[in-house]
């Protein structure tokens, strides 16, 4: 298998990200290829004994460097010779079987469904992550990808997000749960309204109904949909609170007896790594045709290490020709005419 990486995205590129590939070479097949993409003489400095390595390290040359605050559409057009969408490309030309960025959002998803497009009955791709919790994972899409969703793109991400937690998560009937500002059928907007009715339609996905956000560590669903804008604010919220509850829960210790915090250092250890997401890698672009990763703007080398590895699972296991497949043998229709 044939993984682009970009070795310029992210806060902590190219350092970390180069180093991530390296950490997963032993992990990888003999047929297995990393390609590095990037500005050569940049790569190359991180990369002291590349010669050695050449049957699996590879560098596709990149000159331009998309920044995490460039505007998307308009970056792609001003670089096109940038890390972003050359991977995109090498996908295209069928040089590369899996992307992983951990650089501009945006730029990713503009880039990888210009070059890859969509997958056969996909309307918009969604991104999905998933949130470990005590009742097991949740996965969640979209986060990003698409902030102005019709009912259609909404309904397309539970069928996606479903065959996501089914085949890589090992969930058999995967219980899918709608954001909304309450459970009752009468919450929420009306993208919400028009898409729970038309989740009602396919009576082979284990639709739940509305959710609310508290919802999603209790165990009520295992896939939550909802609009790339709400999503992303899910996402960022959850962040941001595991990280102020552990702080706060250090302090708290601290302050009672530095003995006491000691004997709760591995305790605490195997939680953080549970809800660390730097351990899942990348979240999946789904929808597009190929297999493709977007990692966090921090990522670090771990990260990038998991990301390959799951490319390589989602790849394995066929997600797209599933995908596919299950969107052939069925047909729901919106009120405004657009099918699925």
């Amino acid at each position: 298998m044939r993984i682009a990486i970009d070795a310029m995205g992210g806060d902590n590129a190219p350092e970390e990200i180069i180093a991530g590939a390296l950490e997963s070479i032993e992990l990888l097949g003999e047929d297995d290829e990393l390609i590095l993409v990037g500005p050569e003489d940049v790569i190359e400095a991180q990369l002291p004994s590349l010669k050695s390595r050449r049957g699996t390290i590879t560098i596709v040359h990149a000159p331009d460097i998309i920044a995490m605050d460039d505007v998307p559409i308009e970056s792609l057009r001003r670089k096109p010779k940038s890390s972003i969408p050359t991977i995109a490309k090498l996908a295209k030309r069928g040089q590369a079987d899996a992307v992983i960025s951990a650089g501009n959002t945006g730029a990713c998803v503009a880039a990888f469904q210009m070059r890859m497009r969509n997958l056969p009955g996909v309307n918009r791709p969604g991104i999905a992550v998933v949130f470990p919790t005590p009742e097991g994972p949740v996965t969640i899409c979209d986060v990003g990808a698409n902030i102005a969703c019709k009912p259609i793109h909404l309904y397309q991400y539970g069928v996606m997000a479903s065959v996501y937690s089914k085949h890589l998560l090992g969930i058999e009937k995967p219980r899918v749960g709608l954001m909304s500002i309450g459970a009752e059928d009468a919450k929420g907007n009306e993208i919400v309204k028009k898409s729970r009715e038309l989740m009602k339609t396919d009576s082979n996905m284990n639709f739940i109904g509305n959710i609310e956000g508290r919802d999603i560590f209790k165990g009520a669903c295992d896939v939550v949909i909802s609009d790339g804008f709400v999503g992303n604010v899910i996402l960022k919220l959850t962040e941001g609170l595991v990280d102020g509850l552990f702080k706060a829960i250090k302090h708290e210790l601290m302050e009672e007896r530095l003995r006491l915090a000691m004997k709760f250092k591995p305790v605490m250890k195997r939680i953080y790594t549970k809800y660390d997401y730097n351990e899942y890698g990348g979240a999946l672009l789904l929808g597009v045709n190929g297999t493709a990763l977007i990692c966090h703007g921090s990522s670090q080398s771990r990260t990038v290490r998991n990301a390959i590895l799951a490319s390589k699972r989602f790849n394995t296991e066929k997600i797209n020709d599933k995908i596919i497949e299950y969107l052939s043998r069925t047909c729901v229709r919106t009120a405004d005419g657009q099918s699925s």
